[in-house]
């Protein structure tokens, strides 16, 4: 191989590599809050949502320079993260906790002191309910409600049909109202 057939080669390499940057950035751009979101209403720490949400986007870095044919990024990178967080849990053997120091500031500034207060205390009882479900529960509840996902994005992740995820849905919140009676 001559000198300009390997310069060629090192050219179109360089031109490759910066253009699966910059994809790859964009959906970074894309998914990163939704990402982290999910992942942080699922452990106990927001240090924590940061580690595995970085780890997340690693492993889809490394998947996505392996094989660009990734049909859905998100539904990818949301079942990375799912086990993501299952991998922490098993490894750590921790138990689940929640604490008002973690609760992300979410509340409108029109608010006046005491509506915060009462927003944040919402929250927290909240989060202590979803991390009383079920795993499968809480997944399609974060999804269907905070992310605002419909069922057929949600049953592609999960590899399961429609019907199965919106059977999931339903219990999910009748789960969910039952935790908050108890703690309410």
């Amino acid at each position: 191989m001559s000198y300009q057939s390997i310069d060629f080669v090192l050219s179109l390499w360089y031109i490759i590599m910066n253009d699966s940057k910059e994809q790859f950035s964009r959906i970074y751009d894309e998914y990163i809050e939704k990402i982290y979101r999910f992942v942080f209403l699922k452990v106990d720490s927001r240090e924590t949502a940061e580690d595995i949400t970085s780890k997340v986007f690693l492993k889809g870095w490394e998947a996505y320079n392996k094989s660009k044919n990734i049909e859905n990024h998100g539904s990818f990178l949301y079942k990375i993260a799912r086990n993501a967080v299952v991998d922490h849990y098993r490894g750590k053997g921790k138990i689940k906790t929640v604490s008002s120091d973690n609760v992300p500031e979410t509340v409108d500034v029109s608010m006046n002191v005491h509506e915060k207060a009462m927003f944040n205390a919402d929250m927290e009882v909240v989060k202590a309910a979803i991390n009383n479900l079920k795993k499968d529960y809480q997944d399609v509840l974060i999804w269907h409600y905070l992310e605002d996902m419909d069922t057929a994005q949600i049953a592609q992740i999960l590899d399961k049909s429609e019907g199965t995820v919106r059977v999931a849905i339903h219990r999910g919140l009748k789960a969910l109202k039952n935790e908050l009676v108890k703690e309410g």
